[in-house]
């Protein structure tokens, strides 16, 4: 999304991204950015908070109106459902479920090349 902000950009329409991925974000120089310190997937939010992700649009769209210059990053004040620790078990697989993922990897890769042949099994 970075990327495809640069180039509307370039083409006039201006732009605000709101995401987590700040380090990604903030290398590609999109122009506006309203950062969330969430997990990947919850950029505006959390889920069925309404009240947060209206406050977080409103900034970004506050931000489409004042933003002083390019590159300019706006952070929110939020934090992940009060819980400081969601970052270092973000992704993190428990070694007893390891062979359980496993094997539904293994299924779900056979039902897409048996959809890649015309054939769902």
């Amino acid at each position: 999304m970075s990327l495809v902000a640069r180039h509307l950009e370039a083409n006039g329409l201006p732009t605000v991204i709101v995401g987590s991925a700040r380090d990604v974000v903030e290398h590609c120089g999109v122009p506006r950015f309203v950062f969330n310190d969430f997990p990947l997937g919850n950029p505006i939010g959390h889920p069925g908070r309404a009240d947060m992700q209206r406050e977080v649009v409103g900034m970004a769209l506050r931000l489409l109106e004042t933003a002083a210059g390019p590159r300019t990053t706006v952070v929110t004040p939020f934090a992940w459902k009060d819980d400081p620790g969601w970052r270092e078990r973000y992704g993190r697989v428990d070694p007893a479920e390891r062979d359980r993922l496993i094997a539904i990897g293994e299924e779900r890769r056979k039902y897409r090349d048996g959809l890649k042949k015309g054939k769902a099994s």
